[in-house]
């Protein structure tokens, strides 16, 4: 194996992790975003509040999008497997 062979397989796993991880980690920013912006404006400083939302929208989105997750690292997987088996 070549070195821009393994540029090429570092540059998909790269890509794969930013799809996958990529969805869930908006929906906890946003709602961060969110629970801190309710909190400066309201004055309340309760460190709870900063995470049971975050805790609850994460678990969610993760049901939301688990075939998607799932699929890509099927496909992922699909394509380093064909990689192995063309080594001579």
């Amino acid at each position: 194996m070549s070195g821009p062979d393994l540029l090429d397989i570092a540059r998909d796993t790269i890509w794969v992790l930013v799809k996958v991880v990529g969805p869930l980690m908006m929906v906890a920013l946003g709602v961060g975003l969110v629970v801190a912006i309710f909190q400066s404006l309201t004055q309340i400083q309760e460190m709870t509040l900063t995470f049971i939302p975050k805790i609850l929208a994460t678990f969610l989105s993760l049901l939301l999008f688990l075939p998607f997750m799932g699929s890509t690292l099927n496909a992922f997987m699909e394509r380093m497997a064909a990689r192995i088996a063309s080594i001579p």
